[in-house]
């Protein structure tokens, strides 16, 4: 409570100058400017403060709810969960204790609508080992590329992850060639694959399919590279650039089409499915 303004303070404060109960996580402190946010107020704005821009990360509850048409979305593939191929320490415990506290995997894939538009969809969840890519999340990621050929559906995937799953090693790795390969056949088949990169994309998933969109949007000033900065600059012996991996620098460079403010998101996702004639 001491990090609040004055005028925040006076509202938790009874006539006998006793703290009231303040109720947990009801502001937030904004990394972009370092102000407390009010959370529902951050909540109603789809996770982005409403003083400084800054984008927080959201769960994938969320990016369904503003994403999606209302009720429209259908798990595909939830079937398919994770094994320890390798015997990993510990790996085995941690999959069974995020799959007590209902986190299927590292990215949830199905059917949805956007404004009347059949879509297939996929979003990454850093809740789930950091979202990082291992067998489940390359085998999910390959049937939906499939999927879409099959039924000639537009296929958006969001991606937010800190790479290749160590836990599985060179399976893991696999990955990365299985899915780049799912999406040159989807692009083949001349449907619409956007691809959507948020805070973090990194490793695996960033050298792989979220690279391979007809269409790359990022987010603003999102983390988006395959090797940290610190391991750049020690290996070619420079200092990078100011902004270097950020989502604005990338957009300078060629590497994404163009970097979309959260809000405008799912407006401009429709305006890109109507110039495809996807139909509703």
């Amino acid at each position: 409570m001491d990090k609040l303004p004055d005028s925040i303070k006076k509202l938790f404060v009874s006539k006998d100058n006793s703290d009231k109960t303040l109720p947990d996580n009801l502001f937030v402190e904004c990394p972009g400017c370092q102000e407390i946010v009010y959370r529902p107020k951050l909540e109603q704005n789809l996770g982005v403060c409403p003083l400084c821009s800054y984008h927080f990360r959201i769960s994938v509850d969320e990016w369904i709810n503003f994403i999606t048409d209302a009720n429209s979305f259908l798990p595909l593939f939830e079937e398919i969960v994770s094994v320890d191929p390798l015997n990993f320490p510990g790996y085995r415990e941690k999959l069974e204790s995020l799959y007590k506290k209902g986190l299927n995997e590292a990215i949830r894939t199905g059917y949805a609508r956007l404004d009347g538009i059949k879509i297939l969809m996929g979003i990454m969840d850093s809740e789930f080992i950091m979202g990082s890519m291992g067998s489940v999340v390359g085998e999910r990621v390959a049937r939906l590329f499939e999927q879409g050929m099959n039924e000639n559906l537009p296929v958006i995937i969001i991606s937010r992850s800190g790479g290749a799953r160590m836990q599985e090693g060179v399976v893991s790795l696999f990955q990365m060639a299985k899915t780049s390969a799912a999406a040159k056949k989807f692009s083949d088949s001349c449907n619409l694959f956007i691809s959507i990169l948020t805070d973090p994309t990194t490793g695996g998933v960033s050298a792989s399919f979220s690279f391979l969109g007809d269409i790359i949007i990022a987010e603003p000033n999102a983390l988006i590279g395959f090797a940290g900065q610190r391991v750049i600059e020690q290996t070619i012996k420079q200092k990078l650039p100011e902004g270097f991996q950020r989502a604005e620098f990338l957009e300078k460079k060629g590497f994404v089409d163009f970097v979309c403010d959260r809000r405008k998101l799912r407006e401009t996702l429709v305006k890109i499915l109507e110039i495809h004639r996807y139909r509703r």
